[in-house]
């Protein structure tokens, strides 16, 4: 079953890779790149001591990267700050193994809500969205932007069903709809109709809506695990 899906996923992303330009066009890369820029200049000090935290938490590596899927089916590595111990796949495959309740929760949503790869340090950078500043550099790079759907690894497009298309558009954000409307807290189906409603209804002045909402949604750390 496995294996059929990721086949499905593949041959999805081969029909969408049709080139043609992300969401928003040079107005929205425009907002990104002056934005992130700004926002990296201010937060320097802030990355160089959760940096310090990370590393001196238990020695391993201070960023994570895993592979997203990005506009038009492209993948990259999307960057964290680590917040799971350095031997996380094999703690999460022995717990799911252990709780069917949990290989559930993981299987409807990729998410568990008492992950057990979880530092003490990167639960705190979890509950502040802390862990996602590195995400300022896939911006700079464009292979994000700062608004717009949460970056997806490959067999989530098959939740999508449909409306994946709707995602393929646009670079995945460092924040968006589904953020500031309840994150967590809400179905995957519900993410997906925010995905979609974005990139249906995007204008650059919804996008900085949405990075003001953002704020409180991070300070009340709303849906955030």
């Amino acid at each position: 079953m496995k294996s059929a899906t990721r086949s499905a996923s593949s041959t999805f992303l081969s029909a969408a890779a049709t080139g043609a330009p992300p969401l928003g066009g040079i107005t929205k890369r425009g907002f990104d790149i002056a934005a992130t820029s700004l926002a990296l200049l201010f937060l320097s000090p802030i990355f160089l001591l959760i940096a310090a935290l990370v590393k001196a938490s238990d020695g391993g590596n201070v960023f994570y990267g895993h592979r997203r899927i990005g506009h038009n089916g492209r993948s990259f590595h999307c960057l964290k700050f680590r917040t799971m111990r350095m031997d996380g796949d094999r703690v999460l495959q022995a717990y799911l193994k252990a709780n069917p309740e949990a290989y559930e929760e993981w299987r409807t949503t990729r998410k568990l809500k008492d992950d057990p790869r979880v530092t003490t340090v990167g639960a705190v950078l979890r509950k502040l969205s802390l862990d996602e500043l590195p995400q300022l550099v896939n911006i700079l790079r464009g292979e994000m932007s700062i608004v717009g759907p949460r970056p997806v690894v490959e067999d989530e497009l098959e939740l999508y069903e449909s409306a994946a298309s709707y995602y393929l558009q646009t670079r995945p954000g460092l924040t968006g709809l589904w953020q500031v409307s309840g994150r967590n807290d809400v179905s995957y189906s519900a993410r997906v109709a925010f995905d979609t409603e974005y990139v249906r209804t995007w204008s650059l002045i919804r996008d900085m809506l949405i990075v003001v909402k953002t704020i409180p949604a991070v300070c009340a750390s709303r849906g955030s695990y």
